[in-house]
Order: structure tokens, then C-alpha cells, then sequence
């Protein structure tokens, strides 16, 4: 991890104050909470709307950190302890995750999309960290603060770091790729998150394109070449290594074919006739995600064995295509981490394709941050859920309603329940589980639907 010396930080940052007395003293990692301060820990302080941070330097060097940053605009900077005073701290940890990103002899995948980042991150880690020391993103670490505290968690010996980069709004990947100047570049899909904040698809894809930024010119462009809008924001711009991957086989990679059963995808590619790859992960969806991730694979070195072991080991960040046990026997999808109209009708899809189960239920909740459409985009998914493949679905939240609203156009009124209480949901839900049952749960994360799931676990 980041180990400098106070003397060392000071070259590195302008720094307003003096600390000759303190150069000595070595910093080793960096924090922005106390409650989770490390021995000689950098403690970050951030002004926020109900809680100033700086209150709490002094406790964070009395709980083992060697040293904190210090707004300049933020009077009375304690004096006897090492208290390191700069224009803002937010922008001081970046400058000082960017120069460590460059004194490690590594190479870095930026990832970023609508849907999927997360998962195409676990997806690249993993293939790898068959042939070389990885770190990734660790929980939702993706934005302008989680990026710089991410790379400054790096061991030294680190060969590659893969990271992702989430963003709400414009100028934000392109911040996190000018910090972290990717070797390589992955947008994964343009989907409906966000439109609240960007006004459109092609908002949101302008946005995405952001990533490039900071590539490095002789760095791997991947996208997800189904997409018309990359297609055109791709034309616009002058980078050397451009690689596609998607359905159609117009791409650098796709699937030749695809066998799916409960436990995964079994597939082929172009690039790798008579290969089968296996992916221990529902949804057809998600090979395009393991496809994005053979091409990074393949720039790397792997041998196509390599590329089956690391996709074959894959493990998943949880709530994401997770499939658990419930009480009762029945076979539970958590998919609850997040959800846009793209990523739900995937979901369901693979619900309505899968084989083997006696009943197919759906919970589905709100769907956050779709803008002015927000009500008629889940109307929409309700009219979408064919009543022959699903059984019953459940709702839950007021725009939950809606798809409910939509589903009552193909379904009867005693196969659609909504809620905007989940202790009422769970127990209807219960009454209709005997063991024979799969169960889908999706929802963007604010409504934390895995609660729902705790009690049928419970």
C-alpha cells in the first residue's frame, strides 16, 4: 500500500504549513473514518453538510493514525501533532493516488457501463489472477473518492489493478480515468440509470465514453459493439485499439453458441472455435460481460486453458445473480444490488427460460434514478412479464406499483400482489412457497429487497 514518509508527501502535495519537526514520520495507508483508522493510517477529513471531518483529526491520531490532511480555508490547524495543510483534501488524495498509480510498475483496467460493471470486474480479476497478482475494486469503492482510496490500497508487487468507475453525472469517469490512466478500457452497456441526471441515452453514453480520457495511447478500447450509440461516439474519436465484443457477429468476439442450465452458460466464441467456456453465473446477459473479459484475457497473454480456469473459479460480488437456499428449499435469485430497465428485463428473462422449477415467482421494486419515464418505464416491464412462463409476481414500492399496474394487463388479479410494506410481503410471499419454487429478487439497492430474503432464510 501507499507508504511515504510525512517529508515524501510533502513533494508530492503543495503543502501550506511546516513540517520539518514531522518529515520523519512514515504514513502507511489511508483513511477517510476513524472508526476504522489502521496503524500509521493518512486520516482524509471532508467537510460535509451535518459533519466537518476536521473535528475529528485529533482522534484519529490517537486512534494510530501517523498523520492527517488539513483544508487550508479551515482555521486553527493543531500545531503539535502532524497535521499536513493543502487547498482541499478531496483533491490532494487524488493527486496522491494518481502519482502512487504511476510509481507502480502495473497495468490498469478501467470498467465502467450502465449495467454490469461490477460484474464484467469480478469477471476480468479473476481470469487475471491466473497469470498475475490482481486487485480490484473492492464494494462500491468506484467514485471520486473510492478510486483514489482503491489505488492507494495497492501492494507494491501488484501486477494489474481492475477497477471500476461509477459516476451520476458528466466529468466524472473522466476524472477517474485521468487519475488512474488505464492501460485498458471497458464500457459494458448504455442503459437508463442516470437519466434522471443526464437527460438521455446519449447523455449517458457521452458520459460513459468518458473513460478514454485518460487511456493510455496505446491502450485497448472494449465495448459492447451492439450498442448503435458507442458505435457513433466511437467514430468521433482518434484511438488506436478498438476491440468490440456482443451478439452480432459483426464484433471482434461473440458467442457461436450457447447452452444454459441452472448452474450457468456453457459457450463458444469466435476467436475460439470448438472451445467451451463455462461461466458459473445465470443470464445470458452476463456472457457478454465474459466475453468483454476473454478479450482483456487475451491481451494479457492467457492461453485459452487459462481463460476456462478463471472463468470456471469465478466468484461473484453478492447480490448479483446469487442463488441461495431458502427456508423451505426453494431456490432464491438475488439479484437485489441494483436494477435499471435493462438489467430487469434480462432478469426475467432468464427466470422464464429456466427449466426444472414448479412455480416462478417475482419481486420486483422500484428502479431508482430513471427520470421524468420513471413511471411508464416500469409499467413497461410489468406489461412485458409473460403470464405462461411466471406464476405470480410481487411488487414492492410505489413505483413497484406500476409494474404491477402493467402486469394485471396479461395476468388475473390474484397473481400480482404490491406492497409498500415488506414485513406484509414476506408474509404473503411465504404463502405461496411450499420448497418446488424460484424465486427472482430485483430492485435498484435503495430498497434493500435482501431483507425480504432474510426472512425466507430466517
Amino acid at each position: 500500500m501507499f507508504e511515504k514518509k510525512i517529508k515524501d508527501i510533502c513533494s508530492m502535495l503543495d503543502v501550506k504549513n511546516d513540517l520539518s519537526k514531522f518529515e520523519s514520520v512514515v504514513v502507511k495507508g489511508v483513511s477517510i473514518d476513524t472508526r476504522k483508522i489502521e496503524d500509521a493510517n493518512l486520516f482524509v477529513p471532508f467537510k460535509g453538510e451535518n459533519v466537518d471531518g476536521h473535528q475529528f483529526v485529533r482522534n484519529a491520531i490517537e486512534n494510530g493514525a501517523s498523520a492527517a490532511l488539513w483544508d487550508v480555508n479551515v482555521p486553527n490547524p493543531p500545531e503539535d501533532i502532524p497535521v499536513i495543510v493543502v487547498e482541499d483534501p478531496l483533491l490532494a488524495l487524488q493527486s496522491l493516488a494518481n502519482q502512487y498509480r504511476h510509481e507502480l510498475d502495473l497495468k490498469v483496467v478501467g470498467i465502467t457501463g450502465s449495467n454490469g460493471k461490477t460484474t464484467t470486474k469480478d469477471i476480468v480479476a479473476n481470469l487475471l489472477s491466473v497469470k498475475y497478482r490482481v486487485h480490484k475494486t473492492q464494494g462500491n469503492y468506484n467514485n471520486h473518492i473510492g478510486l483514489p482510496l482503491t489505488i492507494l490500497s495497492l501492494p507494491r508487487d501488484s501486477e494489474v489493478a481492475v477497477l471500476e468507475m461509477g459516476m451520476s453525472g458528466f466529468g466524472e469517469i473522466e476524472l477517474l480515468s485521468e487519475i488512474s490512466q488505464p492501460d485498458v478500457a471497458i464500457i459494458t452497456n448504455i442503459g437508463e440509470s442516470h437519466l434522471q441526471d443526464l437527460g438521455s441515452r446519449e447523455g449517458i453514453a457521452k458520459a460513459k465514453l468518458e473513460i478514454v480520457k485518460g487511456l493510455k495511447s496505446d491502450g485497448l478500447f472494449a465495448y459492447y459493439g451492439d450498442e448503435p450509440l458507442l458505435q457513433d461516439g466511437v467514430q468521433e474519436l482518434n484511438l488506436k485499439h478498438v476491440e468490440t465484443f456482443g451478439r452480432s457477429e459483426s464484433n471482434t468476439i461473440y458467442p457461436t453458441k450457447i447452452n444454459m442450465d441452472n448452474k450457468g452458460s456453457h459457450f463458444e466464441t469466435s476467436l475460439a472455435e470448438g472451445e467451451t467456456f463455462f461461466l458459473p453465473v445465470l443470464g445470458q446477459h452476463n456472457i457478454h460481460n465474459a466475453l468483454a473479459g476473454i478479450l482483456i484475457a487475451r491481451k494479457f497473454g492467457l492461453s485459452v486453458d487459462d481463460m476456462k480456469e478463471g472463468l470456471q473459479s469465478l466468484k461473484l460480488t453478492q447480490m448479483r445473480m446469487e442463488m441461495v437456499e431458502g427456508q423451505k428449499g426453494e431456490s432464491i435469485i438475488n439479484d437485489a444490488y441494483n436494477a435499471s430497465p435493462t438489467s430487469m428485463k434480462a432478469a426475467i428473462q432468464l427466470v422464464s427460460e429456466l427449466d426444472g422449477f414448479h412455480t416462478k415467482i417475482l419481486v420486483l421494486g422500484d428502479m431508482l434514478e430513471l427520470g421524468d419515464q420513471e413511471e411508464e418505464f416500469h409499467q413497461e416491464i410489468g406489461q412485458l412479464i409473460n403470464p405462461e412462463k411466471i406464476q405470480q409476481v410481487f411488487t414492492f414500492g410505489p413505483l413497484g406499483d406500476f409494474i404491477g399496474k402493467g402486469a394485471l394487463e396479461n395476468f388475473s388479479p390474484d397473481r400480482v400482489h404490491s406492497f409498500t410494506d415488506k414485513e406484509s410481503l414476506t408474509k404473503e410471499l411465504s404463502s405461496f412457497i411450499t420448497g418446488e419454487e424460484l424465486v427472482l429478487f430485483k430492485a435498484s439497492r435503495g430498497m434493500k429487497l435482501e431483507e425480504i430474503i432474510d426472512g425466507l432464510k430466517a
